[in-house]
């Protein structure tokens, strides 16, 4: 098993599509920019904290690669991003790459935060 695990923690999220409140939206972003990366998505569920569309949300992307978790707090305009793909038969670490880049673009952050970890056993 191997793998890659990248992480963002985004601050001062100016959000101009307002997707830190619309979970919809943002599960079907979720779902183009994976596609777009390469990656095949098998199942989603996400999570509104206030049926209002006040709080923020939690989502999951089951990928066929692993996943990607998002989590938003409107009320301190901060996000955190995680994709963890595995790398056994393809090396996916482009991908999950592009899918996180092209996220952080979406919530026009004043600061980012990125982590990389290197999973698993080497071959």
């Amino acid at each position: 098993m191997r793998g890659v695990h990248i992480t963002a923690d985004l601050f001062g999220c100016r959000d101009p599509a307002g997707l830190m409140r619309d979970g919809a939206a943002l599960a079907a972003l979720c779902e183009q920019l994976a596609s777009a990366a390469g990656l095949r998505v098998v199942a989603r569920q996400f999570h509104a904290f206030a049926p209002l569309g006040d709080g923020g949300h939690t989502g999951v992307l089951l990928l066929a690669e692993s996943h990607l978790a998002v989590h938003t707090w409107p009320e301190l305009r901060a996000v955190t991003l995680d994709v963890f793909v595995c790398n056994v038969s393809s090396d996916n670490s482009t991908k999950a790459e592009r899918l996180l880049d092209a996220l952080v673009v979406r919530f026009d952050a004043e600061r980012v935060n990125r982590q990389q970890l290197v999973r698993g056993l080497a071959p």
